[in-house]
């Protein structure tokens, strides 16, 4: 009987003990982290947490979602971006992040994430309180005018955020500075409209989805969406175009990203659970039933969304006087 050298032996041996721990676990092989950089009961917290459930449905493992709220979304993500590149935490990065470098409030920009899934694109609308006395938007923006700069008041998110962008863009579509109407500052538009029922605004500019709450309550109303066309699930809701002749549209995107330098083989297995979630009937009702505009593009179209939204952003950014960078 033929002897194998005993270095052979060894070897194989070695090889045998040493493969299983070159092979990856499947991914996820334990919970996720989905962080939120907004608050509870907002837009990007809503989609958040459905997609959170689907993909929870589709992978077996948790995905838990955590608002990082503060610092006009800087917190959250400033979170996501400094996170283990390791698929284990994601999260919703927002039109913010293509924002708040050309304010000087962070260093970060959309190169610091890996793009998984552009998720959905919303227009604000502008929503007063139900007691207000404005019943349309062509009467707000005659107050508006006729208002000493920094009496009226209104939010909708943080210092220079979207819904931010979105109220100076219709004021100098109106011939008027970006800081004739004073913003507060909120951490989202859940608070934003909380304060508007409460009397401590004056109108509010975000998505109408995230006011629906309030409208449904008949506690707000929405009188214009800045928007190309009416929003499907708002259809008596005029755009301002309609309303009073002003042509000027906005939107928002949210993009479901992992930290830079996230391995291919973890982008090749998150993305397309994102679009089988994008897919499914639960997540295209939800979204419709709450007016959510449904936009979708694999994880070079989300970075190609992010790019053109930072370019154009900033340049409208700079024009309205909001920019430092």
């Amino acid at each position: 009987m033929m002897t194998l050298p005993r270095r052979t032996l060894l070897g194989s041996a070695a090889g045998l003990i040493a493969a299983p721990a070159l092979a990856q676990p499947k991914w996820p092989n334990r919970p996720v982290q989905m962080l939120c950089p907004w608050a509870a009961g907002g837009g990007t917290d809503a989609v958040a947490r459905i997609l959170a459930v689907l993909l929870e449905k589709d992978l077996g493992q948790p995905f838990n979602v955590v608002n990082r709220t503060g610092g006009s979304g800087v917190v959250g993500h400033t979170a996501i971006a400094q996170a283990a590149a390791d698929g284990y935490t994601i999260g919703t990065i927002t039109s913010e992040i293509c924002m708040l470098h050309w304010q000087g409030l962070t260093e970060l920009t959309y190169r610091n994430y890996t793009p998984l899934g552009l998720m959905n694109s919303d227009a604000p609308g502008i929503q007063v309180n139900a007691s207000a006395p404005y019943q349309d938007v062509k009467s707000l923006a005659d107050a508006i005018k006729a208002s000493a700069p920094g009496k009226l008041k209104a939010s909708g998110t943080g210092q220079g955020g979207i819904w931010h962008l979105a109220l100076a863009g219709w004021l100098n579509a109106m011939g008027l500075k970006a800081d004739h109407v004073r913003w507060v500052p909120t951490n989202g538009a859940a608070p934003a409209m909380q304060d508007l029922v409460a009397g401590g605004l004056d109108f509010t500019t975000c998505s109408v989805p995230e006011a629906r709450a309030m409208l449904d309550a008949g506690r707000a109303r929405s009188l214009a969406v800045m928007a190309p066309a009416r929003i499907g699930a708002f259809p008596n809701i005029p755009t301002l175009k309609e309303a009073m002749g002003v042509d000027y549209a906005v939107g928002a995107i949210r993009v479901v990203a992992a930290p830079a330098g996230l391995p291919a083989d973890l982008v090749a297995a998150i993305a397309p659970a994102l679009k089988r979630a994008y897919d499914t009937k639960e997540y295209q009702d939800f979204m419709n039933s709450r007016g959510f505009g449904l936009v979708y593009g694999d994880a070079a179209g989300a970075e190609k969304a992010l790019a053109a939204a930072d370019l154009s952003l900033g340049n409208a950014m700079k024009a309205a006087g909001l920019a430092k960078a």
